[in-house]
């Protein structure tokens, strides 16, 4: 039995297989302490979101270089091939690679950030979700009247940021601009409505201002 199990771990590509498992241990665990050191120590929600995110997309990177080190021997021989058809798939998935550098760019221009109401082409919304490849909006508007979510989320191609402009309604302010129409009868006082309305107004928003 001792036997067997010492050619077993003798096997090189047994060998191989622990260490890329230990490898994904270990970015795991180090993921779980930049998350916990992420939640301490970011207070904004939308900025501790990305860095998370982001936290997990190197890991995956990092887990891929780990596998292509390890298993590089086994590789070589695929390496012309590949080449070759870099090309290819380079053309066949640019709009991938584009909305990846639009991921990258939303990150680092200051586009939007997760919760920012936003109109990108014609979907009015609220960001839900900034993926490597799409961004999903709740949108607003549409069939229903006013401000308010209709039901229905879309996803947009990160790349849409190179090709048109983004509108950001609450990117560097908290509060989002809206007009209110109030009617007042033909003869009524006009001044003690504008108080009433401007007491209510503070009352219920004197605390945000």
């Amino acid at each position: 039995m001792l036997t067997v199990i010492r050619e077993w771990l003798l096997n090189p590509t047994v060998v191989r297989l622990l260490a890329v498992l230990a490898a994904f241990v270990l970015l795991r665990l180090l993921v779980n302490l930049l998350n916990r050191s992420w939640n301490r120590g970011i207070k904004d929600k939308g900025l501790r979101y990305q860095a998370r995110k982001v936290t997990n997309f190197v890991s995956y990177f990092l887990l891929i270089v780990v596998v292509a080190f390890v298993f590089s021997d086994q590789l070589s021989g695929l390496a012309v091939a590949f080449g070759v058809a870099t090309a290819g798939i380079a053309f066949a998935l640019q709009e991938v690679i584009t909305s990846f550098a639009g991921w990258l760019a939303i990150l680092a221009g200051d586009f939007y950030k997760t919760g920012d109401r936003v109109q990108l082409g014609g979907i009015t919304g609220d960001i839900i979700d900034i993926g490597v490849l799409r961004t999903t909006i709740m949108e607003t508007g549409g069939w229903v009247n006013g401000d308010l979510y209709n039901g229905r989320t879309v996803r947009v191609a990160n790349s849409f940021v190179f090709k048109e402009p983004v509108y950001n309604y609450s990117g560097g302010f908290p509060f989002l601009w809206d007009e209110i129409v109030v009617p007042i009868r033909y003869g009524s006082d006009r001044a003690l409505a504008e108080q009433i309305m401007i007491r209510v107004a503070n009352e219920i928003s004197g605390n945000y201002t």
